[in-house]
């Protein structure tokens, strides 16, 4: 009997990391043992996670699901990748079971970047209560708690911040501002780096208002301008 064609191959670099954090939030498999599914209301993240993996597949429309229309989505069969996700800690119907994966601590930042651009968000504002002040906070966001706790234990053990757990729901926030928060961005956008465009814009530019923007970023500011 033939041995199953793989379509990914099963090495870690920070491209794959990056994948697998993508996987983590958007991605899905289905039960059938052999097909993974990665779907975003970003195309350019589609465009981004068949790079990293080398997919040669089309992308295509999701539609229906949800309100948001024209939602793009790439699937693919690979029985050997499959076991892989399975083997790190990801499975089907995944939502509210996700744990602990399986990441090495060398390319845990690649796979951080690539779960807050799936499900993560970025915000800043002026806060009126104090003169000059500007506030800003990285977000990284699960259904699961088990999950989120686990990605504060291991941002903790690697970078000794602790970020702040908020509950509303069904959906848990790791939150971390100011400080905590530009420690943060200067690992997670730590050179020339595969990441969601709009996203690190966003970042680049409520840094670059208060001059606290990272050696890393003011570098890769110059080349995006």
């Amino acid at each position: 009997m033939s041995r199953p064609q793989s379509k990914v191959k099963i090495e870690w670099s920070p491209e794959f990391a990056y994948a697998i954090g993508l996987l983590t939030t958007d991605g899905s498999l289905s039960i059938d043992g052999r097909h993974i599914n990665f779907t975003s209301k970003d195309v350019e993240l589609v465009e981004l996670f068949k790079k990293c993996l080398n997919l040669q597949n089309r992308i295509g429309l999701k539609s229906g699901v949800t309100k948001i229309k024209n939602i793009s989505q790439v699937q693919f069969g690979d029985v050997n990748f499959y076991k892989f996700l399975q083997s790190i800690g990801l499975m089907p119907r995944k939502t509210k079971l996700l744990a602990a994966l399986e990441v090495p601590d060398w390319y845990f930042f690649d796979f951080l970047r690539g779960h807050f651009d799936g499900d993560g968000t970025f915000y800043s504002y002026w806060d009126p209560r104090w003169k000059s002040s500007f506030m800003y906070y990285t977000v990284f966001i699960s259904a699961s708690l088990g999950h989120i706790r686990w990605l504060q234990k291991k941002i903790f053990q690697l970078l000794q911040i602790k970020g702040h757990l908020n509950h509303s729901g069904a959906v848990h926030q790791l939150k971390y501002a100011k400080k905590e928060s530009l420690k943060m961005l200067d690992k997670l956008y730590n050179g020339k780096v595969v990441c969601l465009t709009r996203k690190y814009l966003k970042i680049r530019d409520a840094l670059f208002i208060m001059g606290r923007l990272p050696k890393t970023m003011r570098e890769k500011h110059a080349r995006v301008l």
